[in-house]
């Protein structure tokens, strides 16, 4: 189930590629990553549902808003956000 879940989010992201703006082509970049990790660690801890990945990929994006700009981790947070309702 989280290996389709990632799937599912990744391909939504690869579809944006061709319609997107600068900013959502960086925010599905960078979100890419932490969706792939958040998948892995589920598999890893033998998590199976898509909330425990869910809560993984919004912890892993509160670790690292260091990372980003505050305008930066607004842009992220709206995309995951679109991701998540898209996917459902």
């Amino acid at each position: 189930m989280i290996h389709q879940y990632e799937e599912t989010l990744l391909t939504l992201i690869d579809q944006m590629v061709e319609t997107a703006t600068d900013d959502e082509l960086f925010a599905g970049g960078y979100l890419r990553g932490h969706i792939s990790l958040s998948a892995a660690n589920c598999e890893m801890e033998g998590e199976s549902s898509i909330e425990a990945m869910t809560a993984k990929v919004d912890a892993s994006l509160v670790e690292a808003q260091s990372e980003l700009t505050p305008a930066d981790q607004v842009i992220v947070k709206a995309m995951w956000s679109q991701l998540q309702q898209a996917a459902q």
